[in-house]
């Protein structure tokens, strides 16, 4: 059976999905979380508690005052200790709320039962108000808030037709989106159903990689009960879960240079969001815990964990009786493609969090960089056509006016161009930096 995929470029790293067989372990709360203000995309949260403020598991924590910006629970019981800088994925000191945890007492209006709800009672408006109160926001990375994509648009703008489910988990290691479709299943559907009424549309599609066979039988058998529920096996391929890519495998449509799926009558989310949004509509639970792999070859034991939101990443690390192995050259948040390298494992885990990835010298070692041999195979591989040769070196020498002309804000970092540089450039390091510069330039020219 041929399998779709989209058309230009792509890599095929190896997939070393070491933890897939390894079911979801719930883990119990940490005796302190620090819940960053920033765990999405858009403006940080605004703390509505001070110190000394007593809270429960699921309250209100911080309000997402901005357009796009997203509301922060408490995702455990206790005291708020204090409000302060710590550092997060980036390396940068961000504003986070620290909370003593003291038992596990979560709010009333929380349904903890294991009970499936099917009956969707709200209308598309309460459900979107449901969504942005419970703090949802795009669990494959980006960390988006959710509510922005269903929101109405005015007049005559684009409307959606089609809604997208992001079950590709093409990020070389990570597990946890493949897991939570084996044994999540049932809330999954219900969740789809759930944001196909909020989007108003009649046909949603899960695109899933063929090396998640399990899960394309077990969604694929479910999936027959729901009406425009389509379920699609696609190509082993990266980056096929890049939101671009994806549309262009599904449904064959190109969104434009600078548009927004929106622009092409689509909307995307990923498994996890679904999952998130079930439980927030049906069950009125917000966005405090999410499943994360902790992974690398170096450790005798990896694992996927259901965790608490501002736990620190050791706790992982604990779950799995083990201490960083010896000679681990590198902790990558993420994946090794997209991931971003931290100094240790007392970063909080946040909404945006998938996985941790563990690297020994070996692995982490940088081959020595030689001169551009102009082969163009990291031109073959952009899956944006882009010219990355191109966009290193004129980042490199700081033309960030020459950037923009040559499109280096369509770049989604990928790294797929630096994985297939025979010379080992530094292409990717170049392309952040000159990107970075670029949207500077750009925000404050408007």
């Amino acid at each position: 059976m041929k399998l779709n995929t989209f058309k230009i470029g792509g890599v095929h790293p190896p997939e070393n999905k070491i933890s897939a067989a390894l079911p979801i372990k719930t883990l119990p709360p940490p005796k302190q979380v620090r819940l960053l203000l920033s765990q999405h995309l858009g403006q940080p949260a605004v703390p509505v508690v001070k110190k000394g403020d007593r809270v429960k598991v699921g309250a209100l924590i911080a309000g997402g005052e901005a357009f796009i910006s997203a509301n922060i629970h408490s995702s455990v019981s206790g005291t708020v200790l204090k409000i302060d800088n710590v550092i997060d994925v980036s390396g940068y000191r961000k504003e986070a709320i620290v909370i003593q945890r003291e038992g596990d007492e979560w709010e009333d209006s929380i349904d903890r039962s294991e009970e499936l709800n099917n009956d969707i009672t709200l209308a598309p408006e309460e459900i979107i108000d449901k969504i942005k109160e419970m703090g949802i926001v795009g669990l494959g990375g980006a960390a988006f808030p959710s509510h922005v994509k269903y929101l109405p648009l005015p007049g005559d703008a684009a409307k959606a037709d089609t809604l997208v489910i992001n079950g590709v988990e093409c990020e070389p290691y990570l597990t946890a989106d493949h897991r939570v479709m084996l044994e999540k299943s049932d809330e999954i559907l219900s969740g789809i159903r759930v944001m196909m009424k909020a989007g108003r549309v009649d046909r949603a599609i899960i695109g899933i990689e063929a090396n998640k066979a399990d899960a394309i039988e077990l969604l694929s058998g479910k999936a027959r009960a729901i009406p425009g529920l389509e379920i699609v096996p696609l190509k082993v391929k990266y980056p096929q879960g890049a939101e671009k890519q994806l549309i262009k495998a599904l449904l064959n449509r190109e969104i434009p240079s600078g548009k927004l799926p929106l622009d092409v009558s689509c909307i995307i989310n990923n498994i996890g969001t679904a999952l998130a949004v079930y439980e927030a509509v049906q069950k009125n639970k917000p966005l405090i815990e999410r499943v994360v792999t902790m992974t690398g070859k170096s450790l005798k034991k990896t694992g996927n964990f259901k965790v608490r939101m501002g736990s620190p990443a050791s706790i992982l690390l604990e779950a799995l009786q083990e201490e960083l192995p010896p000679g681990t050259a590198r902790i990558i948040c993420g994946g090794p493609m997209m991931g971003k390298a931290v100094n240790n494992l007392e970063i909080p885990i946040s909404k945006g969090t998938s996985g941790f990835l563990l690297l020994d010298e070996r692995e982490a070692r940088r081959k020595e960089t030689k001169n551009c041999i102009r082969c163009a195979k990291c031109i073959s591989v952009c899956p944006m056509g882009l010219e990355p040769y191109l966009l290193e070196k004129l980042a490199e020498r700081r033309n960030f006016e020459a950037c923009e002309t040559e499109d280096i804000v369509d770049c989604m970092e990928c790294g797929s161009c630096s994985f297939t540089c025979p010379s080992n450039r530094f292409l990717l390091d170049y392309i952040r930096y000159g990107k970075t510069n670029v949207m500077r330039i750009m925000r404050d020219r408007r």
